[in-house]
């Protein structure tokens, strides 16, 4: 998925509660290429315009679970320390 894609999903799958700054979206996908966890590629659009398209690699899709971990770990002991106050 190209990266403007990528921002509209974040935001439509979220009920528009997460939304991505548009200087944000794609130093983070540079970030994420350079760690590995991405590659990319040019290709024409659905609309006939030359984009890069971003795919997750068996790293990224590694990295992801681990954060999705990590994720779940916090907001479970952010959800117990609410309960206190």
């Amino acid at each position: 998925m190209h990266g403007y894609g990528i921002t509209n999903v974040v935001q439509e799958a979220s009920d528009e509660v997460l939304e991505i700054e548009e200087g944000s979206m794609y130093p983070a996908l540079h970030k994420m290429e350079h760690e590995g966890w991405i590659t990319s590629e040019w290709a024409q659009s659905d609309t006939n315009r030359r984009v890069r398209y971003y795919k997750l690699t068996p790293k990224g899709i590694r990295q992801l679970a681990t954060d999705e971990r990590e994720y779940h770990r916090v907001s479970a002991a952010i959800a117990k320390a609410l309960k206190y106050v």
